[in-house]
């Protein structure tokens, strides 16, 4: 699906997502994402703690990380949760769509976000 121009200030917007990978600056992405503030890793699998590096690394920079987690909700594993939690990052779980859309939305409002993003 492509996203709606939106202007953000900042690198690493999400163009569009689908099938299979994400266009992030205009730069193709196959598989699924981590974006933070070191930039873009892909990662495979289902979202894990030990997957979070790049975004406990810098988890003074952040306030939250959006984590999507394919076509539907659902809930996040506990282990990713309290790693998130328990660096001082809030984290919203949601639908990938859904954590795409959110993204772009916090970066134009120029938050403090972080996203891992499950492909679809």
């Amino acid at each position: 699906m492509l996203l709606n121009e939106i202007g953000a200030p900042r690198a690493q917007r999400i163009d569009s997502y689908g099938p299979g990978g994400f266009r992030i600056e205009g730069v193709w992405h196959a598989g699924s994402v981590i974006l933070s503030p070191d930039g873009i890793e892909g990662f495979e699998g289902p979202v894990e703690a030990e997957k979070l590096g790049a975004i406990l690394a810098h988890s003074e920079a952040l306030d939250i990380v959006l984590i999507g987690q394919g076509e539907v909700f659902r809930p996040l594993a506990q282990p990713v949760r309290l790693a998130l939690e328990e660096a001082g990052l809030g984290v919203e779980p949601m639908a990938t769509d859904a954590a795409c859309r959110t993204y772009n939305l916090l970066l134009a409002e120029d938050r403090r976000v972080a996203a891992v993003l499950v492909a679809i």
